[in-house]
């Protein structure tokens, strides 16, 4: 099928769609089933691409994957039986490998790991990632093609500072230590939600793990770990792409399965713009209530500040928001490439070298254009555009469907990653698009 999408702008939104587990710990939650020596069931799971990377990488390592219904069950009891394989054919762009590094240093003793691809929005290093499996006692080698790693005894626990609270080698300790002998402490640790519910998974199976609230996270090292039985979190990043599309467009959406708790920085932020939300036990509805939008200033962060991933959806609203807002991104040094696009359409955007938010940031003395001034309101023009990275990408087809005329959208297999049945969806809200 084309990777082509024709879109007929200018509509509003309206309708209900349904969101399910977050791409940002599904992911995980199936790597977290290598530790366990039971089969683990894994539900509310969306039909994804990076679902089905990880599920190749799996079946290739031994795990026997059922999907049914957005429920999976892993069994990896024939893991040990499997040889170290070499995933760069099965993981294409993603960058999930990396994680599989604890969970086969316990299985197999070894891993190696192909060189990482991923959404280009920042050097996002894995320094971090094989920094922390040496000092757990891992031998790392750079190898053509990718890195191996053996662990020529059993992973000893380890006290580990990052320099700035990562995701992903939050994630990556969390993977190792879980099996390693002795305490593992970890400080300046991610605590995003999605990291919260990979430690109820992996407590399910056994593990001993504590957070306090100075972003320190404690881990005492198990002999074994079991399967578990989980239902997924909602993923807080759809349910706010749509929100922001309604807000765009002038629209109302339903989005079933969003939940408040995970959401509550955008929440307010979406507030402020001048969106208005009802929040059910079934989802939450987010709409325009007519009117003017309001400009606002808007600093991302870690949790639990202004995700990063909801600002490049937000930041098209703010295109249609009277007077000038600034947007001061403090997570990835190069996200804001996607408003080339932006502006190609009519809007009013400009970006800087220089924090322009409350506070200096990492990256203010790098170089890196990383705040924009919006003015608005600018009535949005249909252009052809190229996706860039899964939400650079989803912000354009945002930007399209609030735009006049038709625009062309290339490169939408990259939205195929982050959001399941997006089309679909689009269709059950009413927007005017075709495909090739």
């Amino acid at each position: 099928m084309s990777d082509l999408l024709y879109v007929n702008g200018g509509t509003p939104l309206s309708g209900e769609i349904t969101v399910r587990g977050a791409k940002n710990f599904v992911s995980k939650a199936m790597v977290a089933a290598l530790l366990g020596e039971t089969p683990s069931t894994l539900r509310n799971v969306p039909q994804i691409r990076d679902v089905g990377v990880v599920t190749g990488l799996l079946q290739l390592h031994g795990v026997d994957v059922q999907a049914e219904n957005g429920t999976l069950v892993l069994d990896p009891s024939n893991v040990e039986s499997a040889h170290v394989a070499d995933i760069d054919a099965h993981a294409g762009s993603s960058r999930i490998p990396i994680l599989f590094c604890g969970p086969l240093l316990h299985r197999l003793g070894e891993a190696f790991i192909p060189d990482l691809g991923g959404c280009r929005i920042g050097d996002r290093p894995i320094n971090f990632h094989l920094d922390i499996l040496r000092q757990f006692g891992a031998v790392v080698e750079k190898r053509e093609g990718g890195i191996h790693i053996e662990a020529p005894r059993r992973l000893q626990g380890t006290k580990i500072a990052l320099p700035y609270p990562s995701v992903g080698a939050t994630e990556q300790l969390l993977l190792t230590a879980v099996r390693a002998e002795g305490i593992t402490e970890l400080a300046n640790a991610a605590i995003e939600p999605e990291i919260m519910d990979l430690i109820n998974v992996l407590q399910k199976m056994g593990a001993i793990i504590s957070v306090d609230t100075d972003r320190v996270i404690r881990i005492e090292g198990v002999d074994r770990l079991v399967g578990f039985q989980h239902t997924a979190l909602s993923d807080r990043i759809e349910a706010a792409s749509w929100a922001s599309a309604a807000l765009a467009t002038g629209g109302d959406i339903y989005v079933r399965g969003a939940t408040q708790p995970e959401m509550t920085a955008f929440l307010n932020t979406f507030r402020k713009v001048g969106g208005e939300f009802a929040v059910d036990d079934e989802g939450i509805r987010f709409f325009h209530p007519g009117g003017d939008l309001n400009s606002i200033v808007l600093e991302t962060d870690v949790h639990p500040g202004f995700m990063t991933d909801w600002q490049q959806p937000l930041v098209v609203a703010l295109t249609q928001a009277k007077g000038l807002s600034i947007v001061h991104e403090t997570v990835y040094e190069n996200r804001f490439g996607f408003t080339d696009a932006l502006r190609g359409m009519g809007a009013t955007i400009q970006v800087y070298k220089e924090c322009l938010g409350g506070r200096p940031c990492r990256f203010g003395q790098r170089n890196f254009y990383h705040s924009a001034v919006i003015s608005g309101p600018t009535p949005l023009a249909a252009a052809d555009i190229v996706v860039p990275d899964l939400r650079g990408g989803f912000s354009h087809l945002i930007a399209a469907l609030a735009a006049k005329g038709t625009s062309s959208v290339r490169g939408i297999s990259l939205i195929d990653r982050g959001y399941e049945h997006f089309m679909e969806k689009l269709g059950a809200l009413g927007a005017e698009f075709s495909r090739d």
